[in-house]
């Protein structure tokens, strides 16, 4: 007797959708440490951060699901506060004029130094992928040594500066490896180049 049972159909990888989410925020981020934007900007940016939340947080789900430690626990407090709080943030900060920002710099310490531990475990991803986590790795000090007040405004606009640029070169990062992945793997072959992890193993 035929057996007429369909296997189900494995997901497919979402990390290219959570690349572009975290693009985005690193443009925007970008656009306010640089002052490309001004403070009327805060509640748009926030809009489409509180979007990329959602994005990241079922790429988190569907990564952790498919076995993915170090990607799925990344974009999960990715999602959590790189996208949903700094979002909501950007309302604060906006209609609220008594806020105390400063706050903001002890919180990304956390962030900060959790993912500069965590990278050595993107050693073994594919090697755009940890020089982007390597390029946030750089980013953040410099957004908590701003977010500090406790430099001269000269030295905190240039930390700012610093972040700024390092995070858009992380979401150019962003954009291209999400385009590999989703290019390459359509039509199973390297039509863009995805080079390979850095750690070989044994």
């Amino acid at each position: 007797m035929e057996n007429n049972i369909i296997a189900p159909k494995e997901w497919a990888n979402p990390t290219p959708a959570g690349l572009v989410a975290l693009a985005i925020a690193c443009f925007g981020f970008f656009a306010l440490l640089t002052g490309k934007v001004e403070h009327g900007a805060l509640p748009l940016f926030g809009c489409f951060l509180i979007g990329g939340f959602v994005v990241q947080f079922i790429v988190a789900l569907l990564d952790l699901k498919s076995g993915n430690l170090a990607g799925g626990n990344t974009f999960l407090f990715f999602c959590a506060y790189f996208m949903l709080a700094s979002g909501l943030e950007m309302f604060f900060k906006f209609f609220v004029t008594d806020l105390d920002p400063r706050i903001d710099a002890w919180c990304w310490m956390v962030l900060a130094a959790s993912l500069i531990l965590w990278t050595p475990a993107f050693f073994k991803s594919v090697a755009l992928l940890f020089y982007l986590v390597v390029g946030v790795d750089i980013a953040l000090p410099f957004v908590v040594l701003a977010d500090l007040r406790i430099f001269s405004p000269e030295t905190t606009k240039m930390f700012a500066s610093i972040a700024g640029h390092t995070l858009l070169l992380c979401g150019l990062l962003g954009i291209y490896l999400s385009a590999a992945l989703v290019v390459n793997g359509a039509y199973g072959r390297k039509v863009f180049p995805n080079p390979a992890p850095l750690y070989k193993g044994k």
